[in-house]
């Protein structure tokens, strides 16, 4: 799940935005599987809301960066 930040900071905008999008499904599916009581492992959850965290700081460093 998590990838290096080298590789991470090699990332064009359009991949950051796509894998911004998976990231929200996986964590959609996941608060889904929840509620419905078939998650064995809830740590995944926090590790994901980080993970879409880290990808919204590139993605800004990378806009502020532009300017």
């Amino acid at each position: 799940m998590a990838e290096k930040k080298v590789e991470k900071e090699s990332l064009t905008a359009e991949a950051l935005q796509s894998k911004l999008e998976n990231l929200k499904k996986d964590q959609m599916n996941q608060r889904f599987q929840h509620a419905a009581g078939q998650m064995q492992k809830t740590h995944v959850m926090r590790q994901t809301r980080r993970e879409i965290a880290r990808v919204k700081t590139q993605i800004n460093a990378a806009k502020k960066a532009k300017k």
